[in-house]
């Protein structure tokens, strides 16, 4: 029986059989068909124990909201507890494009009068990684800008331990990064810091926010060319190919923690984005990032638009004592969703 503290998403997701989650683009994702277990947003109120008991992982996040991994027959039993304010199923993120210095006005505040360039700040791309070697992320004396790296997509072995409180991905170090590049072969720089940008969507977004214009001399520096950075690189333990919401929520608390333990202000970057959800603030994911927005001095810039192709939106006026349908096009301009409304009543009635 579905339940009210959990997702209405997550709530189709358990009444659908396999063959259809894995038709769906949405509904398998977080569904691990193999150990038949999902990962899972949470907030709760109190402590965790009881949770832990029925939960095969649990990362603790800040301001009572975790990630968690549970058997799929234990999620009802999960929502009977009374800590448990809801549940919530990660979504699929996608990369959202990020705009030049040109048209956001930067000039204006580094001229003479304010000369803002990111000094005593962090700056944390929340992406797809960084060519760490790359000069625009480095010092005159070669020395890296990246304070921490945690790149979630690594998997935890030797020499790669993933940050302390979490369980995926290897973190290292401004430490670990020079002394990576201060090696003499690419090999050997990756086998000590082995994170690579192979998309290059991160690296452009942190040159944007923070690059200090060295490969451009100069000429194409970012926002905040004098800060200091701090880097998660999203990844996927299932390996299903793309970045969730669970491994989001857990890049913003890490960066958060950081600048908390540095005592440093942080700006954060996020370019990924989704249209599922409850679209009006609500659902577990964008009250964490209101919730954290609260934590410490920290200002979170998510990315949004781009998808005006996409006919993701529709709109009409209803005539009086005529039936109504109204046809939703989402997919290539072709309509897959036929809403009819009769006009003796104000609800949908029939939906195909």
């Amino acid at each position: 029986m579905a339940s009210q503290k959990v997702e209405n998403l997550l709530n189709l997701a358990l009444d659908a059989t396999e063959e259809e989650r894995e038709k769906s683009l949405e509904l398998d994702v977080g569904y691990n068909p193999i150990d038949r277990e999902w990962d899972l947003i949470i907030k709760y109120s109190g402590n965790l124990d009881r949770v832990r008991e029925v939960a095969s992982d649990v990362v603790e996040l800040q301001n009572e909201y975790a990630i968690i991994t549970i058997r799929e027959s234990l999620i009802m039993i999960l929502a009977q507890f009374p800590e448990i304010e809801y549940i919530e199923k990660p979504k699929r993120l996608f990369f959202q494009v990020a705009n030049g210095r040109r048209v956001s006005c930067i000039d204006a505040v580094q001229d003479t009068r304010f000369a803002l360039f990111g000094q005593g700040i962090l700056v944390a791309v929340i992406d797809s990684g960084i060519d760490y070697e790359n000069a625009d992320f480095r010092n005159e004396d070669g020395s890296t800008r990246i304070r921490y790296l945690w790149d979630q997509s690594l998997v935890p072995a030797e020499g790669r331990v993933p940050p302390e409180g979490y369980s995926i991905g290897a973190e290292y170090t401004a430490i670990q990064i020079n002394e990576a590049l201060q090696q003499p072969s690419i090999q050997e720089r990756r086998r000590l810091v082995p994170s690579m940008d192979t998309s290059g969507h991160g690296t452009a977004v942190a040159g944007v926010a923070a690059g200090n214009g060295r490969n451009s001399n100069g000429q194409y520096a970012g926002v905040a060319p004098q800060s200091e950075l701090i880097v998660v690189k999203l990844g996927n333990p299932r390996k299903e190919g793309f970045p969730r919401t669970t491994e989001l929520m857990q890049g913003l608390d890490y960066v958060i923690r950081k600048a908390l333990e540095l005592r440093i202000p942080v700006a954060v970057n996020i370019s990924f984005g989704n249209t599922y959800g409850s679209h009006d603030g609500t659902s577990l994911l964008e009250r964490f990032i209101d919730d954290i927005s609260n934590i410490w001095k920290s200002s979170i810039c998510i990315g949004s638009g781009n998808e005006a192709a996409s006919a993701g939106h529709t709109s009409g006026v209803m005539e009086e004592d005529r039936d109504t349908v109204i046809q939703l096009a989402v997919q290539n301009n072709q309509p897959t969703l036929s809403i009819q409304i009769w006009k003796e009543y104000t609800d949908v009635i029939d939906i195909s």
